[in-house]
């Protein structure tokens, strides 16, 4: 007999967290945030692992200190994330994503492959675009009383208790557009929505209309997010930065071009970028 109104099937063994996942790309400045705050990153259990690629367990310790501002490069992932004073399911943040931390404190967030949120969501992914929802608008009351014990003893354990007896059918559509997101984010040249629609043998329309329904954002985001992620990642690894040679590897028309880019989404230029470390 258990004191819990909704107990949460076993989901086995505890798994390993990444033994060396860093802050991950798309968090800037990320030395400066490593001073502040710690990320591991959890493995789902097997059969979550076809929806999410990871759980991210963030906390920090800012008592005596300023608050700080995290700024993030969001990725097109949509997030669970278990955090207080309730759940929240995050769409794709299309501009800069900035998290205000203060005091102490943790959150554990699910982040679901791109497009495999399409099934849990039952309605295009596009309408969470910019936006947070509380959880309970896809998981019911719930994913509440999950978000209590989850804040009480973070792990993955529990994250995988509540999503396994929840998974839906899977949609091979949603893993055919997970691949081709993942074929853009490997390859940070690959800069053309034509060139994308004709490796992935749809038309630039369906292309289109594939990446509204299960990751949110149109694909033209999606590469030129990759590139800026890529140029984000170059610009602050240290040592001198060839600009003009990066947006000629990254497709851009040139220097001036990748410079617009990067300074509209990170609000800084990369040159400054660099410096700042």
């Amino acid at each position: 007999m258990t004191d819990d109104p909704d107990p949460e099937p076993d989901p086995g063994p505890a798994p390993e967290p990444d033994p060396d996942p860093g802050l991950g790309r798309g968090v800037l400045h990320p030395a400066r945030a490593a001073e502040l705050i710690s990320v591991e990153r959890l493995v789902p259990a097997p059969a979550v692992a076809r929806f999410v690629e990871f759980y991210w367990l963030v906390r920090w310790d800012l008592r005596g200190l300023p608050p700080y501002e995290q700024k993030v490069l969001a990725h097109p992932n949509v997030h669970l994330v278990f955090e207080a004073p309730r759940a929240r399911v995050y769409g794709v943040d299309r501009s800069l994503f900035v998290r205000r931390l203060e005091g102490a404190g943790h959150v554990l967030g699910v982040k679901f492959r791109p497009g495999a949120f399409r099934p849990f969501a039952g309605r295009p992914v596009v309408s969470l675009a910019d936006r947070s929802v509380p959880a309970d608008e896809f998981f019911g009351p719930e994913v509440d009383r999950c978000n209590a014990r989850v804040l009480g003893a973070p792990g993955a354990a529990l994250a995988d208790g509540f999503l396994l007896p929840r998974l839906p059918e899977p949609d091979p559509v949603a893993d055919e557009v997970a691949a081709m997101v993942e074929r853009i984010t490997t390859r940070p040249d690959l800069c053309r929505v034509d060139e994308l629609a004709r490796e992935s043998g749809v038309t630039v329309r369906r292309l289109q209309r594939l990446f509204a329904e299960y990751v949110g954002v149109s694909p033209k985001w999606v590469l030129r997010r990759a590139r800026l992620h890529e140029a984000a990642e170059r610009a602050g690894a240290g040592g001198e930065l060839d600009l003009a040679a990066l947006a000629a590897e990254l497709g851009y028309a040139d220097q001036a071009h990748l410079t617009r880019d990067f300074t509209a989404a990170v609000g800084e230029s990369p040159a400054r970028y660099a410096a700042a470390g």
